[in-house]
């Protein structure tokens, strides 16, 4: 540790006794100072002691030092003689390469002529051996040595073309330039080649291989290896991954034997698919072209995936540098005159299979498809009779039936989402958003307009007028189900027709498409709106046929039981209803736009109601428990215009049972207070003693 003065001092004097005040110790300082001058001296005398033995340290060091000074001068003198020598042998060495070098070139220039005439008699030889007839070198009787005589006739051949055959040296080398004999070794040199592949030789194979390249039947060679891998290797159902496997296991041989192995596998491949995919693909596709569409679209399909996936695959390999071009190219010579015509065959399915689904449902439901009024003094006939009481004519009666199905949905857009993928997969890059357009608008015309819109209209037919009786508001089902249809259509259009068109001009014609579809079908559902005036109609039924006059004006005053109307009860029953069913039936601001318009006529109605009767004081009463009880209902709607009328009903009614003296200051309360005076004046006219001559001044 780090030795610190003050600290030792502390401690020696601790130490001490009668150095300090430890457990009640009186301080000793003679014996303190008498401490200090003994461990002074004890220090003095280890000082002198430690730089004895410092001394003698640093006199040994200096020792070492120059004997080691000393030795390192001496081997500095040994490396400079060593360098010395070293340099001595390296000239020697060079000089010795140098006299090595001239006398390998000097002995080369005399053996490379020599061995050129060795080897230019050794033909010689051979070619006199061929001009008599009889080939008697074992180079060409040993079958064992078929390289080396391929060698020799590949030699003579090639000489024996470069002369004139005019000359007589021409004429006689002729037996040699002619196929012959050159084309029987290179038959003989396929078979060696093709026993060895089919031994597993593939040294053998390598060997021979490199003899043919040099002969003009190599590309024969190649033709027979691609047939023999072929062999065998198509025996299962799946030609796509035999073909892949064949491709894997030939794509570790071949480069083992052949000196170009990408040319070879590439001629493989090409092999493969124009000739057993592309047999394979026929077989499959013509079998269904002209009787089962979609039989043969699903074939078509599935058929060029698979040979997409493949085509993936053996991107893996080495093919040459343009490998893309070169797969791209061959999957459309297989499918290019299936391809040509492929959205024809797409859409007339389509067509056909859409309008089957949907008959098959009207025909379940014993339905027989009409024309709904759509112009003409038809239409104008039902409007009006939709918007006025004027009995034109009685509406259409579906019997509660919607004429909407899930399941017809679910099979068009099934339908639609596979056509899609097709359409994404088998149509050329710059007709895809074309062609998605087209099925597109097939979906529209089956889904949208023959379906959903038939539907609506079949459904605003069938509003009963307003002044009918126990009326089945179905409109209601029909919108509900018409909103969860087409949340499903938008779903399809933005997960699989947005994805081929996001990119092209085609986008800004579907959305236009699209919202021109939204509004005609809001068009419909504005004008099912007067279903309000059908449910505004029954409340009036229910409230003629419940509300009795002695209500409000009960003989017996001290002697009413109940807390409000029976046609209270049960207009609220039937309001509450539908609200719920109109929540149910739509979404967004739909649902407060309608369910605003409704509560409007539902107060307006009560309002009209409440101005038919006189009240006594106990009546007044009852209708102000009535109004509670409406305005308790208007709360389920939500709407803060709707509640606001309710509390300002409520508080007209008070002026029913408000005492006269009173009735100034109820009518200048805070709900009251903006109200016109005909408003105020109409409801205290209700009242039975309204003529009374003290209530007539006390209001005016």
């Amino acid at each position: 540790e780090p030795f610190v003065a003050d600290e030792y001092i502390e401690r020696l004097a601790w130490r001490t006794p009668g150095g300090g005040s430890r457990g009640g110790e009186a301080f000793d300082p003679k014996r303190l100072l008498e401490e200090f001058v003994n461990h002074i001296q004890e220090l003095q005398v280890m000082d002198e002691r430690i730089q004895r033995k410092v001394e003698k340290l640093e006199q040994q060091c200096q020792k070492e030092a120059k004997e080691f000074a000393k030795k390192v001068q001496e081997l500095q003198k040994s490396n400079q003689v060593a360098f010395q020598h070293f340099q001595e042998l390296d000239e020697h060495i060079s000089y010795v390469a140098t006299k090595v070098c001239h006398l390998g070139d000097q002995l080369e220039g005399v053996n490379t002529p020599r061995q050129r005439a060795v080897e230019a008699q050794k033909l010689m030889k051979y070619f006199n051996e061929f001009l008599d007839g009889e080939l008697k070198s074992d180079v060409f009787t040993n079958s064992e040595k078929i390289k080396e005589a391929a060698d020799i006739i590949q030699k003579l051949h090639l000489i024996a073309q470069e002369l004139p055959f005019d000359s007589l040296m021409g004429f006689c080398c002729y037996p040699l330039s002619s196929p012959g004999k050159y084309h029987d070794l290179e038959c003989q040199l396929i078979q060696e080649f093709t026993s060895a592949q089919r031994r597993g030789e593939i040294s053998r194979m390598r060997e021979v291989a490199a003899v043919l390249l040099h002969f003009k039947g190599y590309s024969h060679c190649v033709d027979v290896y691609i047939k023999q891998c072929q062999e065998g290797a198509f025996l299962r159902n799946d030609v796509f991954e035999d073909a892949a496997i064949l491709c894997q296991r030939v794509n570790k041989q071949v480069g083992e034997v052949f000196s170009n192995p990408e040319t070879v596998l590439a001629k493989l491949i090409q092999n493969i698919f124009e000739v057993k995919l592309q047999s394979y693909v026929k077989d499959q596709l013509e079998e269904h072209r002209k009787s089962d569409a979609e039989q043969y679209l699903k074939n078509l399909y599935d058929l060029y995936t698979r040979t997409t996936n493949l085509s993936s695959k053996l991107m893996e390999f080495n093919l040459g540098t343009d490998k893309q071009t070169f797969l791209s190219k061959l999957i459309k010579s297989i499918f290019i005159s299936y391809l040509e015509n492929y959205i024809e065959v797409e859409i007339g399915y389509l067509k056909s299979r859409s309008a089957m689904i949907l008959q098959r449902y009207y025909d379940s439901k014993n339905h027989q498809k009409r024309s709904i009024g759509t112009g003409g003094i038809q239409d104008l006939k039902e409007r009006i009779r939709q918007r006025t009481n004027l009995p034109l004519g009685p509406s259409i009666d579906t019997h509660g039936e919607t004429f909407l199905s899930q399941e017809v949905v679910v099979n068009l857009l099934q339908e639609t989402k596979q056509a899609f993928e097709r359409c994404h997969r088998l149509s050329d890059p710059s007709d895809l958003p074309k062609n998605a357009f087209r099925i597109f608008s097939m979906l529209v015309e089956f889904l949208c307009t023959e379906h959903i819109d038939y539907a609506l209209e079949t459904g605003l037919a069938g509003i009963p007028s307003s002044d009918s009786k126990n009326a089945n508001l179905y409109f209601l089902d029909v919108v509900h189900q018409a909103n969860t249809i087409f949340h499903l259509f938008d779903k399809q259009f933005n997960d699989h027709l947005m994805p081929l068109i996001s990119s092209s001009p085609k986008l800004s014609e579907c959305l236009q498409k699209k919202k021109d579809i939204i509004e005609q079908m809001e068009v419909k559902l504005d004008m099912g709106i007067d279903t309000l005036n059908c449910m505004i109609g029954q409340m009036k039924h229910i409230l003629a046929a419940e509300q009795k006059k002695t209500d409000f004006k009960p003989e017996d005053e001290n002697n009413v039981l109940i807390q409000y109307t029976n046609a209270c009860v049960k207009v609220c029953g039937y309001v509450r209803k539908q609200v719920e069913k109109i929540r149910n039936s739509m979404d967004g601001k739909n649902v407060d736009t309608v369910l605003m318009e409704l509560g409007v006529r539902f107060h307006r109605l009560i309002y009209e109601h409440l101005q038919q009767y006189s009240y006594s004081c106990m009546g007044g009463m009852l209708a102000i428990c009535d109004v509670a009880e409406y305005r308790k209902c208007a709360k389920d709607f939500k709407i803060a215009l709707v509640l606001q009328l309710f509390d300002t009903l409520h508080a007209l009614c008070n002026l029913l049972v408000v005492a006269p003296d009173n009735l100034k200051q109820v009518c200048s309360g805070e709900q009251l207070a903006n109200l016109d005076k005909n408003i105020l004046h109409s409801f205290v006219q209700l009242r039975v003693d309204y003529r009374s001559a003290r209530l007539a001044r006390h209001f005016s």
